[in-house]
């Protein structure tokens, strides 16, 4: 149990002697540690309920409060509830939490099934600048979902089926370059797609052509559809050394194509149970009148001052159908294959009408009780303040990034490092220019927009990854110095000085704020902690002297230094961050 449960608990029972009858009383981290650890505003909330006066009722709780040899609490303003955690309390969870393999992270989502669905790159073209953020976010998530222990399916749906690929197969038949596919897969398919596309915009037949290359494959066309299988494989293996390189995996890799045949036959039941009807030619899904507010319906738009129609198609007029199709189908096959009990999308804000459909529609055809999330975020922007695109205008290659983040730790490395061989340098440069990158993107709020700097993303000082991972090694830096092994298992520590306290304070917290991740995906809850434990342990370093205080003192500090590393170093893990023995 978390200090916050306990407060929460007895404040609980506190109220219930007061009121007569079981009520909830958040307590939350103090804002201002000048006021105590922990604060609550229960009595406020309750007495505005009641119309009574808040100060009078904190003042009766207070009475009725039996926080043993937690701490103590009083009153602050019109009725605020302020805890003080006794420094042995403070010893004794630092202790528990030393002793915990899960340093105080509770278990929540047992019995639970998610679905995560991210990163979902197209087939047939490199990853770009864009893809960061859903794939960073995603496996951060994935793994904080875990650690908190949902059983979590992560799902890379790629864009594997479309149009692009009736130009691809054209340009392969016209102009493909065998021995360039084999050294860089994607950019030779990537440069066929371009070569179509741009002869498609010039000229009719060659459009035309492009399509019926797509009829083809749609129809099961023996040579296309060697083609298309041929670019899925040759991006798979282009796909996964990104994949590597950000140490992310996937249970699946289910692609729109994986559902082409529950097609036709979804179609056909929404129609026939009266979710979809023909509107020009085409089939769609509409409002259907049970949302009272038209501005919250996803199915409606307002145009000219007035609310009309904002249909979801599932089938084109010429009988085709996209990927609004391919996520019903999909949804339902995670629910009755899967046995999933939720879904989340880590997807660009920009698709949000899109999900608010899609949700929509699986609450009529019988997915309502699911957990289903669109995890939106927002832009990465250039030094000029404008998204990030190359001198060409086109977005920069995932690849690209990485090694300039790479290229940039590199020289930091050779400047300031302390490793010995060239291996370990360009092993170091590599391990820092990723974390840089995954803790830039997971310290924003994930619907902020933010700069992609490489300067500031290496930095030693300041909000950084290469700053926690230096907080690492040196926590670690002061055991190597130790005359003799210290068994931490067996020390009761005791804590008098206030840096101690403070970052007593810090570790304990650490299993308050992981849960509280998931209440809005928002693992930069999880990145501010960490940087502000580091900045705890750093302050905790200066004032109190570890080796050269007496036996206890020092071997207490210790257990310091070593929760300190392990809680960064497990909190690092659950960014998908990891770190070296030397910098």
């Amino acid at each position: 149990m978390t200090l916050i449960q306990e407060l929460e608990s007895r404040l609980a029972a506190a109220f219930h002697v007061v009121l007569g009858e079981p009520v909830v009383a958040p307590v939350v981290a103090a804002a201002d540690l000048r006021f105590g650890d922990y604060q609550s505003n229960a009595a406020m909330a309750l007495a505005k309920q009641r119309k009574t006066n808040p100060r009078a009722l904190a003042e009766q709780v207070i009475a009725a409060l039996d926080l043993g040899d937690l701490g103590v609490a009083d009153i602050a303003g019109p009725g605020f509830i302020n805890f003080k955690i006794a420094a042995g309390t403070w010893a004794v969870r630092a202790r528990t939490q030393f002793a915990d393999p899960r340093l105080g992270v509770p278990v929540i989502g047992m019995g639970r099934t998610v679905v995560l669905d991210f990163s979902a790159p197209n087939v047939a073209k490199p990853m770009h600048v864009g893809h960061i953020r859903s794939t960073i976010l995603g496996d951060s998530l994935a793994r904080i979902a875990r650690c908190l222990g949902f059983t979590v399916i992560t799902d890379n749906h790629i864009g594997d089926w479309g149009t692009q690929f009736g130009m691809i197969t054209w340009a392969w038949k016209s102009s493909l370059d065998e021995q360039a596919l084999l050294e860089n897969p994607l950019q030779e398919l990537l440069r066929l797609y371009r070569h179509a596309s741009d002869s498609a915009k010039s000229d009719e037949a060659i459009r035309e052509a492009c399509r019926m290359e797509l009829v083809k494959l749609q129809q099961g066309d023996a040579e296309n559809t060697a083609i298309w299988k041929r670019c899925i494989e040759l991006s798979r293996v282009g796909l996964d050394k990104i994949y590597d390189r950000l140490d992310v995996s996937f249970d699946h890799w289910l692609g729109e194509s994986a559902y082409n045949e529950e097609l036709a036959p979804l179609v056909d039941r929404l129609v026939a149970d009266g979710l979809a009807r023909e509107s020009e030619g085409a089939i769609c899904v509409f409002s259907d009148g049970s949302i009272p507010d038209p501005a919250k319906d996803p199915f409606l738009i307002r145009k000219d001052g007035e609310w009309t129609d904002f249909p979801m198609m599932v089938r084109k007029s010429d009988g085709a159908f996209n990927y609004a199709t391919t996520d019903i189908a999909t949804l339902e096959f995670r629910r009755r294959e899967w046995k999933a009990d939720a879904a989340w999308y880590v997807v660009d804000h920009r698709q949000s009408l899109h999900f608010q459909q899609l949700f929509a529609v699986a609450g009529r055809i019988g997915l309502g009780d699911m957990d289903l999330r669109h995890i939106a975020f927002g832009t990465i922007l250039g030094t000029d303040g404008k998204p990030l695109k190359t001198r060409s205008g086109d977005l920069p290659q995932l690849a690209d990034v990485l090694d300039d983040a790479v290229a940039a730790a590199a020289t930091a490395v050779a400047e300031r490092s302390r490793v010995d061989s060239e291996e370990e340098r360009v092993a170091l440069a590599e391990l820092i220019g990723i974390s840089a990158v995954k803790f830039t993107e997971l310290a924003h709020h994930r619907l902020s927009d933010y700069v992609f700097d490489l300067d500031k993303m290496l930095a030693l000082q300041g909000d950084t990854a290469p700053y926690l991972q230096y907080s690492v090694v040196r926590s670690r830096s002061i055991f190597r110095k130790l005359e003799e092994a210290v068994d931490l298992s067996a020390v009761v520590p005791v804590f008098t000085e206030d840096a101690e306290l403070h970052l007593a304070r810090f570790l304990a917290r650490y299993g308050e704020v992981v849960p509280m991740i998931l209440e809005d995906h928002r693992p930069n809850l999880l990145a501010n902690y960490l940087l502000e434990l580091a900045r705890a342990y750093h302050s905790f370093n200066e004032a109190c002297p570890v080796l050269k205080a007496e036996p206890a003192v020092r071997d207490s500090r210790l257990l310091l230094c070593e929760l300190t590393s392990r809680v960064l170093v497990h909190g690092l893990g659950l960014l998908g961050i990891r770190c070296p023995d030397k910098m």
